[in-house]
């Protein structure tokens, strides 16, 4: 059984072409993006900033460099999970103090759950992205629709 909702996965929170120049940027953006729509507080940004640099969330994969962002369940209005193809990859600091990580696919997770509910999600990605077919199939999704659908594929074996 998956431990991702894939409820929260819909067209409307997939990101593609994405223009940002640096990780601000990029999160001012998304920001912008997702409170317009009403899934985020005011206090989003500066949540999401302050966590990403205590606990970085780059990730290089053997085919694909992901970073997975995410907040406190009280930075938020409603649950989701938006998918973000940048136009070109976005510097983020590697979990764990592992380096640079130039993601080419970001994923930030709004769940409203607990800690380690939110460990079970971000390891169920990480067990897609460690695959290179299915980290290949997913980066060369170019519809919103695609990529939901091929993402869920993936969450539901």
């Amino acid at each position: 059984m998956a431990t991702i909702d894939t409820t929260l996965l819909k067209p409307e929170l997939v990101f593609l072409d994405f223009e940002a120049e640096d990780r601000l940027d990029f999160f001012k953006k998304l920001g912008q993006k997702l409170a317009e729509a009403g899934y985020v507080k005011e206090s989003w940004l500066d949540a999401i900033l302050e966590r990403e640099k205590n606990y970085p969330t780059g990730l290089a994969c053997p085919a694909i460099s992901v970073a997975l962002p995410h907040v406190d369940p009280e930075h938020l209005v409603k649950p989701y999970i938006a998918i973000v193809k940048p136009t070109h990859p976005i510097l983020f600091d590697g979990m764990a103090g592992s380096g640079d990580v130039n993601a080419q696919l970001i994923i930030n997770l709004g769940v409203m759950a607990h800690a380690e509910e939110q460990v079970g999600v971000l390891q169920a990605f990480l067990g897609i992205f460690i695959d290179d077919a299915h980290s290949a199939e997913i980066l060369a999704q170019d519809t919103p629709q695609g990529m939901v659908d091929t993402v869920i594929k993936y969450c539901e074996q």
